[in-house]
């Protein structure tokens, strides 16, 4: 009952995440720009930190690598299908495409943070550090994404208020998603093995296929360096909450 209840508030922090967006109307487009610049290299640098050394050391105690790496392929193919197709694509630096407008972007957004429930669910059922550690990289991975969606809700012709409002409406799907995921791992012993390398390929595809690419479009030495550091940082801070987990 306890690891249910850690995830349901996990959930919840995670859903209020979607609320940041007020904030970036109080700042100065190029201080904006900055922050979400060395946000980005951190979030790539968690991302691929969380999925090697966090989500599949994890699923290789439970399965045999065979099944492990089949399911990483799976969910890498997976996001890739998902942001081609359906344009459920991730916001960066404020800028998004506005492909079915703005509602398609909410519906997307909440399919997303459902899955991110989904992971939430399963990650407490194994232990609640195991559960702490996800979240945090959900969290960081999120920041960026909601200032950018609730962008295009403004962009789309949303008042704040309203942009606002949606925006958390769509992220309360992660607790649905959280309270689906840890009813399913509870019930079904390998579905954390299915679900736990998927999330890894999910993860792997944001950070090399979404991220990465638009750090690799600065062009300025001090800013390069610094994503860098952003990213390598971020790896550090997953390897070091994994060492203390240990």
């Amino acid at each position: 009952m306890m690891n249910f209840l850690w995830a349901i508030s996990a959930s919840i922090a995670v859903s209020l995440v979607s609320l940041i967006g007020i904030f970036s109307l109080l700042l100065k487009h190029k201080l904006l720009d900055k922050i979400l610049f060395l946000l980005i290299g951190f979030s790539a640098g968690a991302l691929l930190g969380a999925a090697f050394l966090h989500l599949l050391p994890e699923a290789l105690e439970k399965s045999s690598a065979n099944t492990v790496f089949i399911y990483l392929i799976l969910g890498f193919i997976a996001f890739f299908i998902l942001e081609r197709y359906f344009h459920w694509r991730h916001c960066h630096e404020g800028v998004c495409d506005i492909h079915a407008f703005t509602y398609l972007n909410l519906i997307g957004d909440g399919i997303h943070n459902f899955t991110d429930g989904l992971v939430i669910g399963a990650s407490f059922l194994v232990g609640i550090h195991f559960g702490i550690i996800t979240t945090l990289v959900i969290i960081l991975h999120e920041i960026p994404q909601e200032i950018g969606d609730f962008g295009v809700l403004i962009y789309g012709g949303f008042s704040r208020f309203k942009a606002l409002f949606y925006n958390f409406i769509s992220a309360l799907t992660c607790i649905l998603g959280t309270i689906i995921g840890y009813q399913l791992s509870e019930k079904m012993e390998n579905f954390s093995v299915f679900l736990l390398p998927l999330t890894a390929g999910g993860f792997i595809y944001i950070a090399a296929c979404d991220l990465i690419p638009e750090l690799h479009k600065q062009t300025d030495l001090k800013r390069t360096t610094l994503s860098m550091l952003a990213f390598l940082f971020g790896i550090s801070f997953i390897l070091l909450a994994r060492l203390l987990h240990n």
